[in-house]
């Protein structure tokens, strides 16, 4: 598993590559999920066009990271590109009943702008 992490501005783009489960990556995740949480950014776009499946390490992962956005008054999280394996857990676990979810990056990133004036910086 690879989780990258961009920064633009208001924005926190986070890539995702391979499976999200537990084992031997498991430290990794949590670092990486400590790490974004601490850059303490208001809008997180969680890109997972490259994730094939997700177990209860990759639910721990987004959670995580959504509840650490959203207590922010104008805080937005999108999780962009979740394959059909994915969307399953999703929806198994109801979190995508919580969670926006988008198709793809350009819809995400739409989802954040059409909010408010604070991702002018973004959707420029």
């Amino acid at each position: 598993m690879i989780i990258d992490i961009e920064r633009q501005n208001d924005l926190c783009i986070v890539r995702c590559r391979g499976r999200l489960i537990a084992g031997p990556d498991s430290e990794y995740m949590l670092s990486k999920m400590d790490e974004i949480k601490r850059l303490n950014y208001s809008m997180l776009l969680v890109d997972f066009r490259e994730v094939p499946a997700i177990g209860s390490m990759g639910v721990t992962f987004i959670v995580g990271l959504y509840t650490s956005v959203v207590r922010q008054s104008s805080a937005r999280f999108v999780l962009v590109g979740a394959v059909p394996q994915v969307r399953q857990v999703l929806d198994l676990t109801r979190l995508s009943t919580i969670i926006r979810l988008a198709p793809n990056v350009s819809s995400g990133l739409a989802a954040l702008c059409a909010h408010d004036a604070l991702s002018s910086h973004v959707c420029v």
